[in-house]
C-alpha cells in the first residue's frame, strides 16, 4: 500500500494530491484508497501532499498551491474578433437583408439618359422576389444620396420625416426617399420591346412644396450621386440593395470669353456687320434724295400741284319778244 511521502509521479509535472491510507486528523472528506489519488486540477483542502516532479512537498494540514506553470489562465477575446460577431448579431436583430442587386443606368439608347438635373435607371426587376420579408404590402423606395455621404438606416425609417425630405437635400440632409412602389410594380417577366425605366428628378411642380417630402424633384447640381432601393414594412427596413456607382450629371458648357477666345469668328462677325451697316446707310440716302427731287407727287408728274384756271365764256341769251302779228 502506497503511503504519502517523497515519491515521484511517473514523468509528469501535473499537480498530484496524495492522501495517506489512514487519513489525517481534521480531514473531513479526504480521499481514501490503496494508492495515491490523482486530481487534475484544484487544491485539496485536506491533509496531503502536492508533488511536482517528485521533489516538491507541502506539509500536512496546509493548503497546497499550484506552481505558476501549472495554473491555467483564460485569455480575453480580442476586440477584432468580437467586432464581426457583434455586427452579425446586430444585423440579425435588425432584420435588414442586404441584396446583391446594384442599380444601374438604363442601357437603352434614349434621349435624356443623363441631363443637367435628371438621369434614367433600370427598374429593379426580380431584385426582391426571393426575400421572404417582402410582400405585396411592402413599400420599395428609391434612396438618392450624395456619392461621398455616409448613409445608414436605423431600425425605423419614416419617409415623411424632414431628415428624408427632398426639400432639405443636400443642405440639411445627405439623402432623400422618393418613387415609392411595391413588388407588383417590379415583376420579373416583361415583354422584349418593353422599356422599364425610372427617371429620377422628373417632377418640378413639387420641388419647393414641403407638403410633398417624397417629391421626385430635379437634382440640385451635377453631383455625383448614388442610389439604392430600400424595402420597408411600415417603418421597419427589411431589405436593401447595393449602392450604385457614382452618377454625374451633365453641365452646360460656358461660351468662350476673353480676347483670344473665338477671335476668328468675332472678326468675321464684325466685318459682316460693318458691310451691312454701310449698305443700309446708302439705301437710306438714296431714298431721301429720290423724295427730295420728285416732290410729294406720288404719280411722278413733278412740281407743286396747282389748280387749273377755268375759262368761262359769257353767253347772253336772246330774248324773243312778242312781235305784232304780221300784217297781211
Amino acid at each position: 500500500m502506497a503511503r504519502c511521502g517523497p515519491w515521484r509521479t511517473p514523468a509528469t509535472s501535473v499537480p498530484v494530491l496524495c492522501a495517506p491510507p489512514g487519513g489525517h486528523p481534521g480531514v473531513g472528506n479526504a480521499p481514501r484508497g490503496n494508492g495515491p489519488d490523482l486530481f487534475a486540477a484544484g487544491p485539496w483542502l485536506g491533509a496531503g501532499m502536492w508533488v511536482v516532479g517528485g521533489h516538491r512537498r507541502v506539509p500536512w494540514g496546509q493548503t497546497p498551491r499550484p506552481p505558476p506553470a501549472a495554473r491555467t489562465r483564460r485569455s480575453a477575446p480580442s476586440p477584432c474578433t468580437m467586432l464581426p460577431l457583434l455586427l452579425l448579431l446586430l444585423a440579425a436583430a435588425h432584420g435588414l437583408q442586404e441584396l446583391p442587386y446594384e442599380p444601374i443606368l438604363t442601357e437603352h439608347k434614349m434621349s435624356g439618359r443623363i441631363t443637367g438635373s435628371t438621369f434614367v435607371l433600370e427598374q429593379p426587376r426580380c431584385a426582391f422576389d426571393n426575400v421572404t420579408a417582402v410582400g405585396t404590402a411592402t413599400s420599395i423606395w428609391l434612396v438618392v444620396a450624395e456619392a461621398a455621404a455616409p448613409v445608414s438606416f436605423p431600425t425605423s425609417v419614416q419617409p415623411g420625416l424632414p431628415q428624408w425630405a427632398f426639400q432639405n437635400f443636400p443642405t440639411n440632409t445627405s439623402a432623400y426617399l422618393t418613387l415609392e412602389a411595391t413588388i407588383l410594380n417590379y415583376p420579373c417577366s416583361k415583354n422584349p420591346p418593353e422599356i422599364t425605366v425610372l427617371r429620377v428628378g422628373s417632377e418640378s411642380s413639387c420641388a419647393k412644396n414641403s407638403a410633398v417630402p417624397t417629391c421626385n424633384g430635379p437634382l440640385p447640381g451635377p453631383g455625383p450621386y448614388k442610389v439604392k432601393f430600400l424595402a420597408l414594412n411600415g417603418t421597419e427596413p427589411v431589405a436593401e440593395t447595393q449602392w450604385s456607382q457614382p452618377i454625374t450629371l451633365r453641365t452646360a458648357q460656358q461660351p468662350p470669353s476673353g480676347p483670344g477666345a473665338g477671335g476668328k469668328r468675332s472678326a468675321e462677325m464684325i466685318a459682316i456687320t460693318s458691310i451691312l451697316s454701310i449698305l443700309l446707310a446708302l439705301l437710306l440716302a438714296g431714298l431721301v434724295a429720290t423724295l427730295a427731287f420728285s416732290g410729294s407727287d406720288p404719280c411722278g408728274r413733278g412740281g407743286v400741284f396747282k389748280p387749273e384756271a377755268a375759262s368761262v365764256r359769257r353767253y347772253n341769251t336772246h330774248h324773243v319778244y312778242d312781235q305784232p302779228a304780221a300784217r297781211l
